[in-house]
């Protein structure tokens, strides 16, 4: 097998992973704004986390588990609901933030996030989405099936790649708009953002829109 056709096919899956992960998401949303806070013992894990889950997703898709996802429609019901629960209360919390930001006040940024609340809410809007699994398991898992055999695997990379650089570069390059965030309003501004579109996401969610 030639280096062109490795590349080709891994090229495929970053090029196919970036157009799905880099939509304005809870995930992307929440990783925003811990690297804004610049933390790097906090960010540091939850970039890994989110990198990690994806990657196992993403595998799990490529080994034809996508039908299984499709096949437990109560389940996903169910993680569907609780998912909606997650981001309606993150929402709020977010909602809060921005109306009194001295309620939420740590060291640190304005509503600056500890090390288990960063480590489980990426956790939540990761495995509690029911989004991601139609993404990485399901639609990533079919593009991986109609790939040759050998390249699959290499396309899987790609795609996981993707990923890794995705959240890496989010949660760490965020740090450059700190001095925007200087100023307590931008913060306000910031989590009157995220509420807005936690809620959004929790009532798609909620009514299956």
């Amino acid at each position: 097998m030639t280096a062109a056709t490795t590349l080709l096919p891994a090229l495929l899956g970053l090029v196919t992973g970036l157009s799905l992960i880099i939509a304005i998401g809870a995930q992307n949303a929440f990783v925003l704004r811990l690297g804004i806070e610049g933390r790097p013992r906090v960010i540091a894990p939850v970039v890994a986390i989110a990198a990690v889950s994806d990657a196992a997703l993403i595998l799990a898709g490529v080994l034809g588990m996508g039908a299984l996802v499709t096949a437990a429609p109560a389940v996903m019901v169910v993680v569907r609901l609780v998912g909606a629960a997650f981001l309606v209360g993150y929402g709020l919390w977010a909602a809060r933030r921005a109306i009194r930001p001295g309620a939420l006040l740590v060291t640190g940024s304005p509503g600056s996030t500890g090390m288990r609340v960063a480590v489980g809410t990426v956790l939540a809007l990761t495995w509690l989405n029911p989004h991601v699994y139609l993404d990485t398991v399901v639609f990533l898992g079919a593009v991986a099936s109609q790939q040759d055999p050998a390249e699959r695997w290499w396309w899987a990379g790609g795609a996981i790649a993707a990923s890794v650089l995705w959240f890496t570069g989010l949660g760490f390059g965020a740090r450059l708009l700190r001095p925007v965030f200087a100023r307590p309003g931008a913060w306000r501004v910031l989590d009157g953002c995220i509420a807005v579109l936690m809620l959004a996401l929790g009532a798609r969610l909620a009514f299956d829109l």
